[in-house]
């Protein structure tokens, strides 16, 4: 539906279409969530929230490496739904066989939790005191083998990844753009699949937050990705979310935190890490923080 019909045609989304889809998935994962709550009970719905939003958190991070990835290969801002509409197919599948083998792991060998948990920490820490890294496609392994192995035509193709370039057949740079997309999400996915862990090791709570958080990411990429500097500080929420799952991991033994505990303080890092974001660029700016400014951010 999403690409058949309402994406048919090639088109810039703009930051209310891409509003009201944000709006849309949002409101769906509240539904799945409410219909959880009747037919599974409260605990499992708790835990759903509490994973989406951690998965939805860390796709925001992901959002930003996105855009530099788009700007690295001068995508037509017409081409870009295509490329993560592909993109999140391809994410849902690869997610689904890595949550399938943690859950195998756990279920075997319940020490590996606390791998989990001690993996979140660092990854937490290094997130905190790293600091920003520019995309460079022309050095990822993925790119390169691709640029040697398989024809690339020289020039986009409207939003075809593929092209007949003197009666050759031909990948589009687009391929390329889809395969960098696909390989950052696996990345991300190291960090936020142990994370969820940390939440639950219910399979299908693990699965149906991923892919409500995941299904959200197109929209939630247009509505955001023109506005990343009112987000500074959100990189320091999400390293303070993944302490803060290691931690709790690493002490299951001996310290149970209960799960709507866990919702609110993962709930509380991240809207008071947006919170001082958006003050803090008021204070830059030196003038108050005006009505759509964001909006009006994100359209251009």
């Amino acid at each position: 539906m999403d690409l058949g019909v309402f994406h048919r045609r090639a088109h810039v989304v703009k930051f209310k279409e891409a509003l009201l889809w944000t709006v849309l998935w949002f409101s769906l994962a509240l539904g799945f969530a409410w219909g959880l709550h009747v037919f599974r009970g409260q605990e499992e719905a708790l835990e759903f929230l509490t994973g989406y939003i951690v998965e939805l958190s860390l796709s925001m991070d992901n959002v930003f490496v996105i855009a530099l990835i788009f700007g690295y290969f001068q995508v037509p801002l017409a081409y870009q739904h295509r490329v993560l509409f592909w993109g999140i197919m391809g994410a849902l599948i690869m997610r689904g066989i890595m949550i399938w083998a943690g859950a195998a792991l756990v279920r075997e060998f319940e020490w590996t939790l606390f791998i989990f948990g001690g993996f979140l920490v660092f990854s937490g820490a290094k997130l905190l005191f790293t600091r920003e890294e520019s995309v460079e496609p022309g050095k990822n392994i993925l790119i390169r083998l691709a640029r040697k192995f398989l024809p690339i035509a020289p020039s986009y193709d409207q939003q075809r990844f593929i092209t007949v370039v003197n009666g050759r057949r031909m990948l589009t740079p687009l391929f390329l753009v889809l395969i960098m997309v696909e390989g950052t999400d696996l990345i991300f996915a190291l960090d936020s699949i142990p994370a969820i862990f940390g939440i639950t090791t219910k399979e299908f709570i693990v699965f149906t937050s991923n892919v409500f958080a995941i299904l959200g990411l197109r929209s939630l990429y247009f509505a955001l990705a023109g506005a990343i500097d009112y987000f500074r500080f959100l990189k320091f929420g999400l390293s303070l979310v993944l302490v803060f799952i290691g931690v709790k991991m690493l002490l299951l033994k001996f310290i149970h935190i209960p799960t709507p505990v866990s919702l609110g303080i993962i709930g509380a890092i991240i809207l008071g890490s947006i919170g001082v974001s958006l003050v803090s660029r008021w204070i830059q700016a030196g003038k108050p923080l005006k009505q759509g400014a964001i909006s009006g951010k994100a359209a251009d």
